[in-house]
């Protein structure tokens, strides 16, 4: 019995029903309190006692230790699940190099900590994950025309003191931890090796609807583009910037990208293809032609997917390293149990560039 008493107190602690500035019943109350002897209850305050739960001042009775307090707060708040939430993002595409790596980093980062792992689609779930008191959100980019995770939801969720970090996107005014790959760096780390190894009439395929009408992710891109180009003294021509129109990275698009590119008054010599699946595609559109890569025109891509080393000729890509990123998120996220909460942390990944035969030194 007198350790059902023990028990029951660290419960209501836990659970806050319990103030430290307020003495406990004393040793006749608990004994009322639970219908038991007062050898009981005794014997129950000297366990709390010797535990360091409670501490006892002559003439004013038993109070909450403090210290105790604020560990088991500090056990209660830990984070015991992290999940990456996502929506309308199909499972399938889970299996594209980007996503599996970014999984890969975030669940073996979750089991160094012995924190569980999750998936958890919003749509399909019907709303956000269970447990807020105890779990950790990943959050993913949503498609431009999905409201759910709006810059406004995301703000309302910092309010009511979720713990999230998002990751390959961020909202700079909301100062909500995040990481991302650069981008830009990606960008500059593709088109700088074409113009390392003398190409200077340099394409590039993107998606999107213009221009100015393209997503972060491509748009950070065209930048590191335009700041190799510049750095090597390269003029930027319009006419290399190709832009495909919709959202969907596949081949057929690549194979349009490069058409246009090579059907130009003076085609370029090389061509930084914004994904590898267009890459892929602009290497079978190179086929067709008639041209070979890299002897005619050097091709680079971005991703590197699994099947961009076992293409032929193999192809120079861009790994993202989303494992970095799915790692570095769960640690942002377990920065709260050692105080982190109150700063604002952010992180970029940079990406490697992959050299294979897709490119080739350009000899006029």
């Amino acid at each position: 019995m007198y350790q059902y008493i023990v028990d029951d107190f660290k419960e209501k602690i836990m659970k806050g029903e319990i103030s430290g500035e307020e003495p406990i019943p004393s040793q006749l109350e608990l004994a009322k309190l639970y219908q038991t002897s007062e050898i009981t209850s005794r014997r129950a305050l000297t366990e709390l006692a010797s535990e360091g739960l409670i501490y006892r001042v002559r003439g004013k009775g038993s109070f909450i230790n403090k210290d105790y307090m604020d560990r088991a707060n500090a056990k209660e708040s830990k984070i015991h699940t992290i999940y990456l939430v996502y929506h309308t993002i199909p499972i399938e595409l889970f299996n594209h190099g980007f996503f599996g790596d970014l999984l890969r980093g975030l669940h073996e980062k979750c089991e160094e900590n012995q924190v569980a792992f999750q998936m958890w689609d919003i749509e399909k779930k019907g709303g956000l994950p269970p447990d807020a008191d105890h779990s950790g959100w990943v959050l993913l980019p949503t498609p431009i025309e999905t409201e759910y995770v709006s810059a406004d939801i995301v703000a309302g969720w910092k309010q009511e003191n979720r713990r999230f970090v998002t990751a390959h996107f961020y909202f700079p005014h909301l100062q909500i931890p995040y990481v991302i790959v650069d981008n830009m760096t990606g960008g500059y780390l593709a088109t700088q090796h074409l113009l390392s190894i003398g190409h200077r009439r340099i394409g590039i395929v993107l998606t999107g609807n213009s221009p100015v009408e393209i997503n972060q992710e491509f748009s950070l891109r065209l930048q590191g583009y335009k700041l190799a180009l510049s750095q090597y003294k390269v003029g930027f021509d319009p006419s290399l910037v190709v832009v495909i129109e919709g959202v969907k990275e596949d081949s057929e698009s690549g194979a349009q990208g490069f058409d246009r590119l090579m059907d130009l008054d003076e085609p370029p010599t090389a061509v930084f293809m914004s994904s590898d699946f267009k890459a892929i595609g602009a290497l079978h559109a190179a086929e067709r032609r008639g041209l070979d890569v890299p002897g005619d025109v050097s091709l680079v891509g971005y991703d590197d997917l699994f099947v961009s080393s076992f293409v032929h000729p193999g192809l120079t890509t861009v790994n993202q390293n989303t494992y970095l990123v799915g790692k570095r998120a769960v640690e942002l996220l377990l920065d709260w149990e050692n105080g982190g909460a109150s700063g604002f942390k952010k992180d970029e990944i940079v990406p490697s560039l992959i050299i294979r035969d897709s490119t080739a030194e350009w000899i006029p």
